[in-house]
């Protein structure tokens, strides 16, 4: 695929609202009109990959199509049929779900168009039925839906894909292709370069075995700002680039309270100003819980909510309270996120999110600050280097990240080098984990903030 948008790319759309509406109207063509069995659209980071598969399914149902919908997980399930429900109140949704005392969100009971039951057979005739792939897994004797969507459809292992393939004749595969790849339990190297990989995602196998599937992408964040666009499209979308839907100065974090000329107070101003920030702390070899990284984490948070912090953006004319609900951290283990949210609570904040990157995929906020995967670290293992981690952890925001990290990942990358190995079979990642992480690096080099 040639890439034609991007930075630093000539012939990119004066107008990316253009760009994006002509990718879903040939993407939608594809869906209702074509005659392949299967559509794949690959999104980056907030390109609207959730309006797109609403658009498609009321598409589907208002050509008289009944649609089954997969998702990964149930919080993606309940925020489609949310979705659906707002934009659709007339639209009869069935939601699938498990036995289990919470297997759903209980705002999906105060609508009316929306049935619930653990049981397919009970929502048959419904426009819509929406499940888990896990849960869609299960179900047995029913008539096949002439068409599906699945959603996220790159964190969906091939293995779950063949289990729910004989439930539909043509689906919408929508997903993210830089984001983290599908998870296992257990070892798949014995399976590696074969064309039956379980453990592959559902998009390259599917592509693998019928390579004649249209592809289509969208080709506008609506999410990152352009100070972050050109940063995540080069460093993890190299051959499929997109742009951001917004130019310089339209969106703009300001502060009521001025600094205090503190480091936490500088990297904030600087990512203000940038889009990014590092707060650099000296370089040493710690504990993955690095008690002094962690509190400057939770430092820099602390005063993103005391300064008084507010948003512009092309949401709406007046500034926007920066709240914690509109802040993330992000971190890549779980012991690291649980220690920040200890040192957030003796510094007296609650209500920011604190998690690891794979639960923060999909999620959106103002102000990201993540705890970078080499902080501290002796060595550059395969999972910190990993492509989809990173990527989520620098695309989460709509204004500025701010990344805490200590000093010598440099020299930390130039004596690890990428060393995994070439399996026959296997189409290699580009970019690979080290060359992503050396092309982020050396960006918000020029944004640093010495920490003492």
């Amino acid at each position: 695929m040639t890439p034609t948008t991007g930075p630093g790319r000539t012939g990119a759309p004066a107008d990316p609202g253009a760009a994006a509406a002509r990718a879903t109207e040939a993407i939608l063509r594809d869906t209702l009109h074509g005659t392949h069995r299967g559509v794949v659209v690959d999104s980056p980071p907030g390109a609207g990959k959730s309006t797109l598969v609403v658009n498609a399914a009321l598409e589907l149902v208002a050509a008289g199509r009944p649609l089954m919908v997969v998702a990964q997980t149930n919080a993606q399930v309940d925020d489609l049929v949310l979705r659906l429900a707002e934009k659709a109140p007339d639209v009869p949704v069935g939601r699938l779900h498990s036995s289990d005392p919470d297997a759903y969100d209980k705002a999906l009971d105060g609508l009316p168009q929306v049935r619930k039951s653990t049981k397919a057979g009970d929502l048959a005739g419904l426009d819509v039925v929406i499940s888990t792939a896990a849960k869609w897994a299960h179900v047995k004797d029913v008539e096949p839906w002439g068409h599906a969507i699945v959603d996220e459809a790159y964190q969906m292992r091939s293995d779950g894909l063949l289990a729910v393939a004989n439930l539909f004749e043509r689906a919408l595969f929508v997903g993210d292709p830089g984001q983290l790849d599908p998870f296992s339990i257990v070892g798949a190297e014995q399976w590696a370069g074969l064309s039956y990989d379980p453990s592959a995602s559902a998009v390259s196998t599917l592509l693998a075995h019928n390579p004649e599937l249209p592809q289509h992408r969208l080709p506008v964040s609506w999410r990152l700002p352009a100070s972050a666009a050109p940063l995540v499209s080069a460093a993890f979308y190299p051959y499929t680039p997109f742009r951001s839907g917004t130019d310089h100065g339209v969106r703009a974090l300001r502060f009521g309270v001025a600094s205090d000329g503190s480091a936490p107070d500088r990297v904030i101003d600087e990512a203000a100003a940038s889009g990014w920030g590092l707060l650099e702390l000296p370089p040493r070899h710690t504990p993955r819980t690095d008690p002094e990284a962690v509190q400057a984490v939770a430092l820099v948070v602390r005063r993103l909510l005391d300064r008084g912090g507010s948003t512009v953006s092309e949401r709406g004319p007046d500034p926007a309270p920066l709240t914690a609900g509109r802040i993330a951290v992000g971190t890549a283990h779980r012991d690291q996120a649980a220690a920040v949210r200890a040192a957030l609570t003796e510094l007296g904040v609650g209500g920011v999110t604190v998690d690891t990157a794979n639960r923060l995929q999909g999620r959106e906020y103002d102000v990201t600050v993540v705890l970078h995967p080499l902080s501290g670290r002796p060595d550059a293992t395969a999972f910190h280097l990993e492509t989809g981690r990173l990527c989520v952890l620098a695309s989460r925001h709509r204004h500025a990240c701010i990344v805490v990290c200590r000093g010598g990942v440099t020299e930390l990358l130039d004596d690890h080098p990428s060393t995994e190995p070439v399996q026959l079979g296997v189409t290699l990642k580009f970019p690979d984990g080290w060359d992503a992480m050396m092309t982020t690096w050396d960006h918000l080099s020029h944004h640093r903030i010495p920490h003492p």
